[in-house]
């Protein structure tokens, strides 16, 4: 009841009132029906195009980086983190919609993500029962709980496509560790199939205390001094790299369970960043020269604009 409150009201122009004579109910419900329906993502708005400002700075960061798009979410107000993943969100979801939409895509790897999660969330349904998605890497915390983060199942739902977890560990406890994850014929076979996926989508992290590796005890606190003293600034498919975009020498990059940069090389690899604090991860990301296409929020954007023109300014 939910929906056709929801198309009288927003596609057929009915007032509140005129439902609730139609569908036989209290004003009060369809209120309650209307709020449901756009709480629970039934109703959607979608503008259709973006400020000039958007623009201009998309076409700074392809030209910069050779990347094959750029897509900047404008700002919505509020300044925080939360508020840029929000509008990365509204811009990503229908974007990866279209992605995922076309038929010659028949398998997707994806890697995981606050801001990937959030995308996933406001992606609309499509039909592609024929998709297979696959974690590019370790689907687990080391205690071998569910990460919140994984988005394989959310996909999954949302396109009607099969997914396949790595049921393992994003970082094992020890190289030992890793080497028997790695040794598992099913883990072996879900890496190859990985491996052929014609799209990858992932995150960008950082390895400071709001990042993911913290937030969700991915990591030590050891751990994480060790990766700030090599010089790592960003986490990348479980990987670390310092401000040149070049692997650290930090021992937690060899635990990680998943697909190395080199599996990936070369493939088309759409990347979702928010909030100022990932400034730093993503021109390590970016200078790492992995990503085709880049999806951030205004404010990242326009700051890692900032940073390009002045590294320019500089060599100039």
């Amino acid at each position: 009841m939910a929906i056709r409150a929801a198309w009288m009201s927003f596609v057929g122009g009915a007032t509140q009132g005129e439902i609730a004579t139609r569908l036989g109910i209290s004003t009060a419900r369809v209120h309650r029906l209307i709020a449901h329906a756009q709480k629970t993502g039934l109703v959607r708005f979608q503008i259709a195009d973006r400020p000039s400002d958007c623009l201009e700075i998309e076409a700074v960061l392809v030209d910069a980086h050779g990347l094959s798009s750029c897509l900047i979410a404008p700002d919505i107000g509020g300044g925080d983190d939360a508020s840029a993943i929000r509008a990365i969100a509204e811009v990503a979801g229908p974007h990866l919609a279209s992605l995922l939409g076309n038929p010659s895509l028949v398998q997707l790897g994806v890697g995981m993500g606050r801001t990937l999660k959030a995308a996933v969330e406001m992606m609309p349904r499509i039909q592609r029962p024929d998709l297979s998605i696959v974690s590019i890497s370790g689907s687990l915390t080391r205690k071998l709980s569910a990460n919140p983060f994984d988005v394989v199942q959310q996909l999954a739902e949302r396109t009607g496509g099969e997914g396949y977890y790595l049921p393992v560990p994003y970082l094992a406890e020890s190289v030992a560790e890793r080497d028997t994850f790695l040794g598992q014929r099913s883990v072996q076979a879900l890496l190859d199939r990985a491996r052929a996926s014609g799209l990858f989508v992932i995150g960008i992290g950082s390895v400071e205390d709001d990042g993911h590796l913290i937030s969700r005890d991915l990591i030590s606190r050891e751990e994480q001094r060790d990766l700030i003293a090599t010089g790592a600034v960003c986490d990348l498919m479980g990987r670390f790299i310092g401000r040149d975009g070049r692997l650290v020498p930090a021992k937690l990059g060899d635990k990680a369970v998943g697909l190395p940069f080199e599996a990936v090389r070369g493939a088309r690899i759409v990347a979702l960043a928010g909030g100022l604090g990932k400034l730093e991860a993503t021109r390590a990301a970016l200078r790492a020269g992995l990503i085709t296409d880049l999806i951030v929020d205004e404010s990242l954007g326009r700051a890692l604009a900032v940073a390009e023109g002045t590294r320019q300014a500089r060599s100039a």
